[in-house]
């Protein structure tokens, strides 16, 4: 049911026209305003139509505070225009109503909007004989029927709006004040204060509710036009009670108008002015209006007429033309003679712009966001908000909808610049008299700059549990003689939401094949990078390992600091942080002093990442010239200390000059996790059918983010493989009801990992929760809210866990033992929960967004009500001595309007009272007096009280510092959580395998012996037990490596055979084994793998400048130059992309080199038959291919039975008639292509003869000579037998040679 509603006196804002928000913007014309027209639609579906006045109407001045309950909501007051009319609708008959009427749809006629409205009768009321009428807009209202003026129709509604709020309207003629300083009573609207220099009135909006009734049943959809020229006035009190209002003010057009925002993560391309044709065709195109086509024909002529510098005149702040090398397209210089004509809120606005034409303003006024000029048209295209009337382009939205519509801008690829109000109405008319201040405008300033990064709240964010990280990068290159081009990366990412920060600095090779690595596991959304500073093949690799990330060139040294800058800026913040009370006890205890080089530069007390990457010298540089360009980035959005007091900093595996094999995790590059489709498919880039996918069986959002970091870096030491392998083990069988109901538990949590970074974050007030931020919604209440949250969620999991802790003592797993020890892995947090449960009451405080502290929780709390309760009781006292003093015990307090603690006594004890007494009032037959003690001890009680609702407001903050200081234990707890609730998801996913699973026999490796994989009818990782039928796919033997085994397997076999699948899962499988999981198996053992090598599938990196071909022989390289004796390699048709010639050759060449050079263990799937015939004795390759049937199909065609086992020895052919068949080619073009293809196989099967038959007979004449060269004695050679064989061989060769 929507709300009732309070009494107005009825004029709906709509009969206006545009004169609220648009006057910040306009210089008011002289004159009365308009009138509206004076003939209302003889049935309006009503937007916000008004009730009717009631008698004696009572003003009231009071300005409402943005921190009001809004149970003491003001309402609003338009101020109307003289002269409207409207001509009465007729009614009905007056009589009486009732039940007969419910369902029935009626016309109701409201006086002061001279408008009627339409809806239907829901129910009635039999006792108050009064009829609920709920309107076409769902809003309801109780009437007396018999008493209005009502019209019964049959025609339904077609239109259905939704109103904004009965409003009282009082005329008012007189004028606006003559001199320099306006009535306060003019400066209390916040979005109606801007313009004082030529006025001809004011309306004040000041209803804190109204945002609520501003919302259309679409949203978005006529928001703006809702509060089209209106000007409002406060209103008290009951019905009709109304404050009489300036005349509004008439707004004239604000002086600028440009390009439409783009979204476009390129630095130089976002906000760049356009043509007018271009920029006003694709608004026009969002909408099929004609009205729409005249707005921007509009908008185009005023541009050209009034802000020509935003196009040939184009220039930045330092007046540097768009072709200038030091150019910022970020900011606009503002011509003096524009500036000079403009008022003081359109100078304020453009202040802001011109400083961020790359970002989209969200300018607070009053309760509203709006967006002017070029931000309009970002609004009305991605936000859905209509246009206001005039030529300036202007829309908004109130402040309810701000986190929806943030969202979607940032998560569309716009920078938000979020402008605050700073100070109300009040505190500028204070100002104004203390200071002389001739501002006529309230303060505002930047309170937040909103991306895909800093995005820390919304719907959709809160549904996605992958981290949004920002990632910063920073390069030095060396080029030698003998390299091609070594980059050394300085990498800083960081998950604001999370508050986690990754650190590295790493050297890669000339392709960036780490960086490339990184940028897949991360997929970050926004990068960070020095302008202009790195080199091409950086670019390139940011280029096509991100998926359309917001991209940010950051000034070098000024803006994107380096390494001696940083080091300045952190230890500041950390020594700042450091003088609170409440600071971050983690950076105190959790890093140590750095080296002793610099303990006495200050700089003590930085965590550890930080210190050991300063103590590095050169050799962290670049990580910490990354670390300040976020910093400094996360500045301009108010987030960087906020971030560096709780935030967690992990060093990046790749971090460091060691080799692989002393790092404990398995590398998989970029092209692994994107071949075999870990994360993301290849079909529409989401995570269904990834491998990812079927691992997944997390119960909370920060133990998905756990697993996909697993999954990402699977293990490499023998011993960690094995402690998490028991781990899941353990979790299965007896102690299956433990872990169901632990999960049951963990599935009601919320993402608790954001949920304590944002309570940390916001344990100082800064950004657009600062105290000076003045907000109408009640932010603190939602602030609480989470906080309580916050705390259930703990709770929950302390509840979880001890359900899962009952199987400690039955657990073996070193692992799982380490996580359920109480203190250890789950820290005792039961004593801090206690505290706060017994605080306060969690139910009653989310409720009502208010802490009601109970005895004993805060101290300076119960110091301040001790006070009041010891002046009570003074009073009470007093109140008996005077009952003894007067000798009458009938002598009481008595409370009349604000004065309280009154003497109330008998008239006959007038004579017998002190003369120091003060009368106050009296009734007939008792008099009220004050004495001089109740007048001091009421005084203490208004302080004392005054005292304790400042304690009251002030213990939220409190209690959020006594939570942070437990930060550490906060964390430990979630990690904990995390990763019992991945070791669970691993242990559940091998319940969806098709087939059979195993644990992995995990064996170390011996340098002596060859490392192997054996897997015994091993299975598909991807593919799920629902989805298949019970031995669907067909199973295979793979042995590669070991005593007496080839290390290298040649795969050959027909098109669509199965060998890609094959390859896929046989990585796939090693990945599981090495994460600790089971494996789709009857048996699988291997020696670990340190990296997983794939080439696979044909696709381009044409945004790159790099074919197919190219891409191919780039993924082929690293391997090349990377692999070693633990790896493994799976190439699939390699040489695919160039001539046959060609492809094959270099398809050899890799063989040979992985197979004789590196050593390593892979799989190589080939249709260059002539590579079996080579490797046909080499006893470290086995050949082997996907076996098929092949017989007679239609029109004597070849039709192949796939049988997907893998059988040794080499296909003849690949048989891709048959895939042609299969795609439906036409029968000609089939039987043409058999025929050529036996044609093709008969020449080069002639030809192959040939060549052997010659070969062998050139080998068989070369070896005779070489034996009679070594057995002849020359100087007998005329007798000797071999002159007949010389002869015989040279006859031979001339044979041969004419062949």
């Amino acid at each position: 049911m929507a709300p009732s509603k309070k009494a107005t006196n009825g004029r709906s804002p709509l009969v206006n026209q545009q004169r609220q928000i648009t006057a910040f913007f306009g210089k008011s014309p002289s004159g009365s305003s308009p009138a509206p027209s004076e003939s209302p639609s003889p049935a309006i579906s009503k937007l916000n139509p008004n009730p009717r006045v009631g008698p004696d109407p009572s003003p009231s001045p009071v300005t409402p505070s943005p921190l009001n309950s809004k149970r003491k909501k003001p309402l609003l007051v338009i101020t109307p225009n003289s002269g409207a009319s409207s001509a009465e609708k007729p009614i009905s008959e007056k009589k009486s109503y009732g039940a007969e009427v419910i369902d029935s749809r009626v016309r109701v006629y409201w006086p002061l909007d001279k408008s009627w409205y339409e809806g239907f009768v829901k129910s009635f009321d039999e006792v108050s004989g009064k009829h609920l009428v709920q309107y076409d807009d769902a809003e309801e209202e109780s009437l007396n029927l018999s008493g209005e003026k009502v019209e019964w129709i049959e025609e339904p509604v077609k239109k259905k709006l939704r109103r904004l709020r009965r409003f009282s309207v009082v005329e008012d003629d007189d004028e606006d004040d003559e001199g320099d300083e306006p009535d306060l009573k003019e400066l209390e609207d916040d979005s109606d204060d801007e313009d004082w220099e030529e006025k001809a009135g004011n309306g004040i909006l000041e209803d804190e509710d109204c945002l609520e009734d501003l919302e259309l049943e679409e949203e978005g959809s006529g928001g703006a036009d809702a509060r089209k020229n209106t000007s409002f006035r406060k209103r008290k009190g009951s019905e009709g009670e109304v404050v009489a209002g300036k005349k509004g003010k008439i707004a004239e057009e604000l002086k600028s108008s440009f390009s439409m925002v783009s979204p476009s993560g390129k630095a130089e391309n976002l906000i760049e002015p356009i043509s007018r044709t271009s920029a006003y065709s694709v608004k026009a195109s969002l909408l099929d209006s004609t009205s729409m086509v005249d707005t921007t024909e509009r908008f185009a002529k005023r541009e050209s007429e009034k802000l020509h510098f935003l196009e040939s005149d184009r220039r930045d702040a330092n007046r540097r033309l768009p072709g200038d090398e030091k150019y910022d397209h970020r900011t606009l210089y503002l011509p003096p003679n524009f500036v000079k004509n403009l008022t003081g809120g359109q100078r304020q606005w453009w202040e802001f712009k011109s400083k961020h034409m790359d970002k989209v303003l969200f300018f607070k006024m009053g309760k509203f966001y709006e967006l002017f000029e070029m931000d309009a048209h970002v609004g009305a295209k991605e936000l859905g908000l209509q246009y206001m009337k005039g030529d300036q382009p202007h829309c908004g939205f109130p402040e309810k909808n701000f986190s929806i519509n943030v969202e979607k801008l940032a998560r569309k690829g716009y920078r938000v610049l979020v402008v605050e109000q700073t100070e109300t109405p009040e505190q500028l008319g204070i100002r104004r008299k203390e200071s002389g201040s001739k501002d006529k405008v309230v303060k505002r300033e930047i309170c937040a700059v909103v991306t895909k990064g800093t995005l820390t709240e919304g719907e959709s964010f809160t549904m996605n549990p992958d981290a949004s990280y920002i990632i910063a990068v920073t390069e030095s290159c060396q080029i030698s003689a003998s390299e091609q081009g070594i980059h050394i990366f300085g990498i800083c990412a960081v998950d604001v939401a999370t508050s986690k920060i990754i650190l590295g600095q790493f050297r890669d090779d000339a392709d960036c094949s780490s960086l490339c690595c990184l940028l897949s596991e991360l997929r970050p959304v926004e990068i960070i990078k020095p302008a202009k500073l790195l080199c091409t093949e950086t670019e390139k690799a940011l280029l096509r390992h991100t998926r359309n990330p917001l991209v940010n060139e950051l000034v070098p040294f000024s803006e994107f600091w380096d390494a001696d800058k940083t080091i300045s800026e952190v230890t500041s913040i950390y020594q700042c942080l450091g003088d609170n009370s409440h600071s971050s006890s983690e950076n105190k205890s959790n890093l140590q002093p750095s080296d002793s080089s610099r303990a006495n530069d200050g700089r003590n007390g930085l965590p550890e990442v930080l210190s050991n990457l300063i103590s590095e010298g050169e050799n962290g540089s670049q990580a910490l010239s990354a670390l300040g360009a976020t910093l400094f980035y996360l500045r301009q959005a108010f987030l960087d200390e906020s971030l560096l007091r709780f935030a967690k900093f992990d060093l990046l595996p790749c971090s460091g000059l060691g080799e692989i094999a002393q790092k404990p995790y398995m590398v998989l590059d970029a092209a692994a996790l994107e071949n075999l489709e870990i994360f993301e498919n290849s079909r529409n880039g989401d995570s269904s059918g990834t491998l990812y996918a079927q691992l997944n069986h997390c119960a909370t959002a920060f133990g998905k983010r756990l697993l996909r970091t697993w999954l990402a870096r699977p293990l490499y030491h023998l011993k960690s493989i094995k402690e998490r392998q028991d781990a899941i083990a353990e979790l299965r069988g007896v102690h299956q009801p433990n872990v169901l109901s632990f999960r049951k538990e963990l599935s009601k949590l919320p993402d608790m990992e954001r949920l304590l970074a944002r309570i940390f974050a916001g344990s100082e007030a800064s950004g657009r929760n600062a105290n000076k931020v003045v907000l109408y919604e009640d932010a603190s209440k939602k602030k609480l809210q989470e906080f309580i949250s916050v705390l259930r969620g703990c709770e929950m999991m302390t509840s979880a866990c001890s359900a899962l802790g009952a199987i400690f003592e039955n657990v073996e797993s070193t692992l799982l033992r380490h996580l359920l020890i109480p203190g250890q892995g789950i820290p005792d947090v039961n004593p801090i929960l206690r505290h706060f449960k017994d605080a306060f009451d969690w139910e009653e405080a989310y409720q009502s967004g208010r802490i009601i502290p109970r005895e004993g929780a805060d101290l300076d709390y119960d110091a301040a009500c001790q006070v009041v309760k010891d002046i009570e009781s003074s009073l009470k006292k007093h109140l008996k001595e005077q009952q003894k003093l007067l000798g009458d015990p009938s002598i009481c307090y008595v409370t009349i309007g604000k004065d309280a603690y009154l003497l109330e006594m008998p008239e006959s004890l007038t004579r017998a009272i002190p003369k120091e007494f003060e009368l106050r009032s009296s009734k007939k037959g008792f008099v009220r007096y004050w004495s001089p003690v109740i007048k001091d001890l009421i005084g203490e009680l208004s302080r004392a009280e005054s005292e304790k609702e400042l304690k009251l407001k002030s213990i939220f903050q409190r209690l959020i510092e006594r939570f942070c200081e437990n930060h550490i234990k906060w964390r430990q707890f979630i990690s904990t959580v995390a990763e019992l609730d991945a070791l669970i998801s691993l242990s559940i996913a091998s319940d969806y395998y098709e087939g059979r699973s195993c644990r992995p026999a995990i064996a170390s490796s011996n340098p002596d012996e060859v490392p192997f994989l054996r897997a015994k009818n091993l299975g598909h990782p991807v593919l799920r037990s629902d989805s298949l039928g019970e031995g669907t796919f067909v199973t295979n033997d793979v042995t590669l490596g070991g005593s007496g085994n080839s290390s290298f397997i040649l795969l050959t076999g027909p098109n669509m055979g199965g060998k890609s699948t094959l390859l896929r899962q046989v990585c796939m499988a090693v990945i599981l084994a090495q994460m600790g999981a089971d494996v789709p198996a009857e048996s699988f053992a291997l020696n670990p793998f340190d990296r997983i090598f794939v080439r696979m599938g044909a696709k381009d990196q044409i945004m790159a400048g790099q074919s197919t071909f190219l891409t191919e022989l780039l993924e082929t390289a690293s391997m090349l130059t990377s692999a070693t004796r633990s790896s493994l390699v799976a190439l699939d048709e390699l040489g695919r992309g160039t001539s046959t010639s060609d492809g094959q050759a270099i398809a050899a060449a890799v063989l040979e080199h992985f197979v004789h050079t590196v050593q390593c263990r892979g799989m190589f799937s080939t249709h260059y038959h002539r590579l079996a015939v080579d490797y046909k004795s080499d006893p470290k390759v086995s050949l082997r291919h996907m076996a098929c049937q092949v017989g007679k199909g239609a029109g004597d065609l070849e039709e192949v039975i796939f049988l997907y086992k893998l059988t040794p020895g080499a296909c003849p052919k690949s048989y891709g008639v048959n895939v042609a068949r299969l795609a439906g080619l036409p029968d000609t073009v089939l039987r043409k292509a058999a025929a050529m293809s036996q044609e093709f196989e008969g020449t080069y099967g002639k030809k192959l003869g040939a060549t052997h038959r010659w070969e062998d007979e050139a080998s068989f004449i070369i070896e005779n000579l070489i034996k009679i060269a070594a057995t002849t004695d020359y100087h007998t050679l005329a007798e000797s037998k071999n002159v007949g064989l010389l002869t015989s061989l040279q006859s031979r060769a001339s044979l041969l040679l004419q062949q």
